[in-house]
């Protein structure tokens, strides 16, 4: 099983989080933030990953650390549960359309860190959430993933259904980049034998 659990404790989060790529989508999310609860119980339910995820951060100040800190931590937990990632695709990408909102996310589980952001989210909040912490979340993800994402807006003039479609696009890119490849189950995908 590619399972894994973190448990990260700072002056401003303390997060326990449990990651199995192999699951069925079910999530427990309990982040303090509402929005951000429902954009993981998305990513959990599109990837196919079950996802228990429980924060309390300083949401008092704002969801800032909490958002940020949630992206390291279930970034480390594929990072983890990956292993040494021998038989995976390795690579994974969605384009895909959430009403008038258009996303592409691509990944390579190569790793790397790099995120590429192309998000232009027109309003400054949806409901409490501050849309700027959605590139604070993909950078704590992809530099604790050890990958190379990159996120682009097609088209979308609503801010909820570009964040939601973003959250939608990725976990389904990833879903395909951390498949198990049969016809290379034992090898790592890499000229240089390791990722």
């Amino acid at each position: 099983m590619r399972n894994s659990e973190i448990i990260r404790n700072t002056a401003e989060t303390k997060i326990e989080l449990r990651l199995n790529l192999d699951g069925t989508g079910k999530s427990e999310i309990a982040t303090g933030c509402g929005f951000l609860d429902h954009m993981l119980t998305l990513f959990a339910k599109h990837g196919r990953f079950d996802l228990t995820v429980k924060c309390d951060g300083d949401t008092y100040v704002d969801y800032h650390h909490t958002a940020e800190d949630i992206g390291i931590v279930l970034g480390k937990a594929f990072d983890e549960a990956l292993g040494e990632k021998r038989g995976i695709v390795r690579y994974g990408s969605m384009l895909l359309p959430m009403d008038e909102a258009l996303i592409l996310s691509a990944v390579d589980l190569s790793g790397r860190s790099f995120l590429a952001y192309g998000l232009e989210i027109p309003t400054e909040k949806v409901g409490d959430f501050d849309t700027e912490l959605c590139e604070e979340f993909w950078l704590g993800f992809t530099r604790n993933a050890l990958c190379t994402l990159h996120i682009k807006q097609m088209a979308g003039t609503n801010s909820h259904h570009i964040i939601e479609g973003t959250f939608k696009s990725v976990a389904r890119a990833l879903k395909a980049a951390v498949a198990i490849d049969k016809d290379f189950a034992d090898e790592i995908p890499s000229t240089k034998g390791v990722l």
